[in-house]
């Protein structure tokens, strides 16, 4: 789509769609009006988990979900069914029909790869969930999937990743990372970040490996939300999810998504946890589907510190710009609110502790904020779910947490 007015016109028609399928089929949906989108609840995760038999069309319950997750099972009545990694603090659960897997990949294909129906590629899946959920559907006679587990560890797959040569990969960028240090990323390959923050620090890593510029991939247990463009622009995927925006402070909005592909369960009006920076300007690509110039985080991630006129809340972006533009080899760290009016920030060993305290000071001051630095060297182990850079662990109601 080349003009907004054309995406506009085409997100109308597909909720209408998506309205008369929920007041059909969708027990939760059923009283409201379905040709008035504005007037559909806006639901979080909590309110999904709450009423999940009643959000998804065959009426499966959470519990059962649950169950048959812990029992090793990928299905249930007739549905694939899995869940995101709890980093929040509690796992969101979902549920697909075989047509809505061939659906997503699809559409991802077709945004990466859209020379897949003259070339052949290999492509490297390693994702939490999404590799063995989505890469069930297959990807067809021209793309070739390979399926790595994030959970076995890397250590378990890597000579079989290396065997497999891919030409394309998706992954996390700390896993993207790991593999171009290993040498396992050879030169010309396409990468894409995805399910987890991009850090600028990972940026020229990866891109060494690959001698090509890096590419992102938007989603999360919600749905497909934005595909990198041949020019790296991260571009929402605005032909299948409606977006609209709640400003967040520091000018970035937290999305709230319907998916209008999906109808074995609503995904309607769903206010995800995200901090995303719009871009206002037009991509050199021709598309008119709105541009992102960066996903900076999580709403849990904002930081909450006193200042002369009250609490201050410092987006993740300021606190990660004022670490790595304080010392050119900083290439990781992590920052950590452990207090009321504290932080605490790893970098790694011969880094300059000083200038890193110095310029997050400094960097607190222009926005009226104020805590009490504190900086080690050495950065603690990976988790083995999602990388969080920028984390704020105190919650106000906790008398010590923990720190870096």
């Amino acid at each position: 789509m080349t003009t907004r007015e054309a995406v506009e016109t085409h997100r109308a028609r597909g909720l209408r769609r998506l309205g008369r399928h929920l007041h059909r089929h969708i027990p939760y949906y059923r009283h409201v009006d379905p040709a008035r989108p504005d007037s559909w609840p806006v639901i979080d995760k909590a309110e999904l988990l709450a009423n999940f038999a009643a959000m998804n069309r065959a009426g499966i319950p959470l519990d059962a979900v649950r169950d048959a997750l812990a029992a090793g099972e990928s299905r249930i009545a007739g549905h694939a069914i899995g869940h995101s990694t709890g980093t929040s603090g509690n796992r969101g659960y979902f549920v697909v029909s075989d047509a809505e897997r061939y659906v997503w990949l699809g559409t991802l294909l077709a945004k990466a790869l859209p020379d897949a129906l003259w070339r052949r590629h290999r492509v490297a899946l390693a994702l939490p969930g999404f590799s063995r959920l989505y890469g069930a559907a297959g990807g067809g006679s021209r793309v070739m999937l390979g399926l790595f587990d994030l959970g076995e560890g890397l250590d378990r797959w890597a000579g079989r990743f290396a065997t497999f040569a891919p030409d394309t990969i998706v992954a996390p960028p700390k896993v993207l990372r790991e593999l171009a240090l290993r040498g396992l990323i050879a030169r010309g390959t396409t990468a894409f970040s995805a399910a987890e923050v991009l850090d600028p620090v990972d940026v020229p890593v990866i891109e060494a490996a690959t001698g090509r510029p890096l590419r992102q991939i938007y989603m999360a247990t919600e749905g497909l939300l934005g595909v990198s463009c041949a020019h790296g622009t991260l571009h929402l995927a605005e032909d299948v999810v409606a977006f609209e925006w709640e400003a967040a402070g520091g000018g970035l909005v937290q999305p709230i998504v319907t998916d209008m592909t999906r109808r074995a369960q609503a995904m309607v009006r769903y206010r995800m946890n995200d901090l995303l920076r719009l871009d206002p300007r037009a991509c050199a690509c021709g598309s008119a589907l709105q541009a992102v110039a960066a996903v900076e985080g999580r709403c849990d991630d904002l930081f909450v510190l006193p200042g002369a006129a009250g609490s201050v809340t410092v987006t993740p972006d300021v606190l990660r710009n004022a670490v790595i533009d304080a010392d050119r080899r900083i290439d990781d760290f992590r920052i950590v609110q452990t207090g009321a009016a504290a932080i605490a920030v790893a970098i790694p060993p011969g880094a300059d502790a000083a200038a890193v305290e110095a310029g997050l000071t400094r960097a607190l001051a222009r926005i009226g904020a104020r805590a009490a630095i504190t900086v080690t060297h050495g950065i603690p182990p990976t988790d083995a779910t999602k990388l969080r850079r920028v984390r704020r662990d105190w919650r106000g109601d906790q008398s010590s947490m923990s720190a870096v």
